[in-house]
């Protein structure tokens, strides 16, 4: 390989990736290490084909733009043929809207100032290599782990003690800095050019990244770590909404991390990387979920809501399958509830796609990501699918939940039909389910309407009621919910109807018709709000033979 150049700051992480480039598949002819200030570039000749930069990270801002900005001026002398840049993951903005792994195709917004300024970088160098020529690769790595490494984040999760942000958990990706190392050289040794995300195996909680590396954890509101200097709001922002990047084009190349964020952290505590335990991608947690079975939906369903429920032998045991519903009550409390009860009845957990709004507000975040909730979009819908799990969606959207009470119980328009396209591509059957008797929860009497509620709440509506402004006290009610047959579309069309409206249409007049007639049958039944069953007596009670999520009994 030609003559490598490589410039970063002195660090364990800087030591990794030069150990890296003097040995194994990439080792370059010659390689020259240079500090991380300006004049490192004038020190370089024209023999230098291939310069890595890594630039400096300042806590709280960022790359040093203006130490960079210099090195890129000087090293338009020696016209390198390529310049490999360094940048970070913390370019992709963290905010309660970002769907989960986005990939490369992901265009950053720059609204967080550091994610702006690493965008900033990257034009940058993309600037300065086309000035002079030179072609450009871009690496953007999760949070690189070391002792002595420049990344602020991972030098946070090493403390001894540490003050992460009260009511907030996002997962965190967390980079062995050999697995850095053998990315960079992967993209040397293809010769590749681009934008390429490098991220390890997993995530870690951030409150079990501290737990795993022995650091005394003390959690505040935001407004005090600002107050006692902590942290400043754009950096606090990557410890409260996730940020997480997919390496598809990486992986593409040959190259796979080694570690996992658990075992990259661990090793650098100085602690065995083989007891780093496994966390679902998404931030779910089984323990989580079967705790509160046991005791506060145990309550909800048991004794507040008493709730019947019919069907349950329709969710399949095992295999992918569309759990299809209809939200009311403003609260997803009905999601939650069905949740349980399949928990409850079946030990599979229904990962529920889920409204921004719902994870935007501290506390609430936490609760709706570790019940599984993941935000709607194709691509987490086709991951849910793809493992085989049970997915979640209400087709009606946000809209379904502040209908009016008048309307409870007719259905409105299927803003969604990405729901029939994932099952048909998936060959998973789809599972209509209905519930009466939450629209009481939250009557809704009126509605707000204008651009500021939108702005402000995310909501199409400031809902009006008994229950407002105190949304969080649900009213009691009594509770019928019924799990209908499945449409098994896998039998019926191949999974190129996906493509093709007129079937898709089809399938959710079925469905939509199924929905609309089991709730005209709930409704005729129901004799009153607060008690009596709609269900007949041969249909049989709620199967409770399964165990919960976590081992536990329900």
């Amino acid at each position: 390989m030609a003559r490598v150049a490589f410039v970063g700051p002195p660090d364990g992480v800087s030591a990794a990736l030069a150990e890296r480039l003097r040995g194994g598949d990439a080792a370059a002819d010659a390689l020259v290490l240079l500090g991380d200030d300006p004049a490192a570039a004038a020190r370089l000749d024209a023999g230098t084909e291939t310069v890595v930069f890594r630039p400096r990270a300042l806590p709280g801002r960022g790359p040093d733009l203006e130490a960079a900005a210099g090195f890129f001026n000087a090293l338009a002398a020696a016209r390198p043929r390529r310049l490999v840049l360094l940048s970070s993951a913390q370019v992709h903005d963290p905010v309660h809207e970002h769907a989960g792994h986005v990939g490369e195709e992901t265009r950053p917004r720059g609204r967080n100032p550091i994610a702006r300024r690493w965008l900033e970088l990257e034009a940058m160098a993309a600037a300065a290599a086309a000035g002079w020529g030179g072609r450009l690769a871009v690496l953007r790595p999760a949070t690189v782990v070391a002792r002595d490494g420049g990344d602020p984040l991972g030098r946070f999760l090493l403390r001894r003690r540490a003050f992460p942000l009260a009511g907030w958990g996002p997962s965190l990706q967390l980079l062995a800095p050999e697995d850095l190392a053998a990315a960079v050289g992967c993209v040397l040794d293809r010769d590749a050019d681009g934008v390429f995300h490098v991220a390890p195996r997993g995530v870690v909680p951030v409150r079990d990244a501290l737990r795993l590396a022995g650091a005394r954890a003390l959690p505040l509101p935001g407004p005090l770590l600002r107050l006692f200097g902590r942290a400043g709001g754009a950096e606090l922002a990557y410890l409260r909404h996730p940020w997480t990047v997919g390496d598809r084009r990486l992986r593409a190349l040959g190259w796979a991390p080694v570690r996992s964020s658990a075992e990259a952290l661990l090793a650098a505590a100085g602690r065995d990387p083989a007891e780093a335990p496994v966390f679902d991608d998404y931030g779910m947690d089984e323990r989580y979920i079967a705790a509160y079975g046991r005791t506060l939906f145990r309550f909800l369903h048991r004794a507040y809501w008493r709730i019947e429920v019919r069907g349950l032998e329709h969710v399949p045991r095992r295999g992918a399958a569309v759990l299809t519903g209809v939200h009311r009550g403003f609260m997803p409390w009905d999601g939650v509830m069905a949740l349980h009860t399949v928990a409850r009845g079946t030990g599979r957990i229904i990962r529920f796609l889920v409204h921004p709004c719902l994870v935007k507000q501290p506390f609430l975040s936490n609760y709706m990501t570790k019940l599984g909730g993941i935000l709607a979009c194709q691509e987490n819908g086709d991951w849910v699918l793809e493992r085989g799990e049970l997915l979640g969606m209400f087709p009606e959207g946000i809209h379904g939940a502040f209908t009016p009470y008048r309307r409870a119980y007719r259905l409105g328009k299927f803003g969604r039909d990405e729901y029939v396209k994932m099952a048909l591509r998936h060959g998973a059957p789809i599972v209509p389910f209905v519930t009466v008797g939450s629209a009481e929860i939250y009557p809704i009497l009126g509605r707000l309407e204008g651009a500021w509620v939108r702005r402000l709440l995310e909501w199409p509506y400031f809902p009006l009621g008994p229950n407002f402004p105190f949304p969080g006290l649900p009213l009691p009610s009594k509770w019928h919910t019924r799990f209908l047959e499945p449409l098994h579309v896998a039998g019926r069309y191949p999974p190129e109807a996906a493509e093709d409206p007129a079937v898709v249409q089809a399938i959710i007049q079925e469905v939509r018709g199924r929905l609309e007639e089991a709730i005209a049958d709930m409704l005729r039944r129901r004799k009153h709000l607060f008690w009596g069953s709609i269900f007949d007596a041969e249909e049989g009670p709620v199967p409770e033979t399964a165990s919960a999520p976590g081992g536990a009994r329900p």
